[in-house]
C-alpha cells in the first residue's frame, strides 16, 4: 500500500528552511572568504570550505530524507568553526562568523523537524496493528 498523502504546510516549510539556509551557508562562506573578509587579500583557499556544502543540495532539493539525516550531522563542523571564529577572529569577519553560528543552527533544526514530521507522517498514515484488534 502507497502512502499518497500530500506533505503537510510544515513539512514544506521545513524543506525551504533547510534548502535557504544552507543555500545562505554556500553565499556566506563564499563571499567571507573571497570578497568580504578573506585571510589574504584578494581571497584565500578556505573558500573550498563551501564544497561540500553543495553536495546534499541536490538531495534536499529531491527531498531525500537520508540527505535531512546526514546534513544534520555535517552542519555542526560548520557551527565549530563559526563558534571558533567568532570569538578569536576581529571584526568584520567575527561577525561572519556569528552568521554562520545562526545559519547553521537553522540549518539543523529545519533537518531535525523535517525528518521528526515526515517520519510522524509515515507512521500516521500506515494501517492498524491487526494484533491490536483481538478481544
Amino acid at each position: 500500500m502507497q502512502n499518497t498523502a500530500q506533505p503537510t504546510h510544515t513539512v514544506k516549510l521545513t524543506r525551504w528552511l533547510a534548502v535557504g539556509s544552507l543555500l545562505g551557508l554556500i553565499i556566506l562562506s563564499l563571499a567571507w572568504e573571497l570578497l568580504l573578509a578573506p585571510l589574504r587579500p584578494g581571497g584565500s583557499w578556505l573558500a573550498l570550505k563551501a564544497l561540500p556544502l553543495c553536495i546534499p543540495l541536490a538531495g534536499l532539493l529531491k527531498n531525500r530524507m537520508y540527505t535531512y539525516r546526514w546534513v544534520s550531522l555535517l552542519v555542526w563542523l560548520y557551527f565549530t568553526e563559526g563558534v571558533v571564529r567568532a570569538y578569536s577572529d576581529k571584526p568584520p569577519s567575527n561577525f561572519l562568523a556569528m552568521a554562520e553560528v545562526v545559519l547553521c543552527l537553522m540549518l539543523f533544526v529545519a533537518c531535525a523537524l523535517h525528518v521528526r514530521l515526515r517520519l510522524g507522517s509515515t507512521k500516521a498514515a500506515l494501517p492498524p496493528d491487526i494484533s491490536a484488534q483481538t478481544p
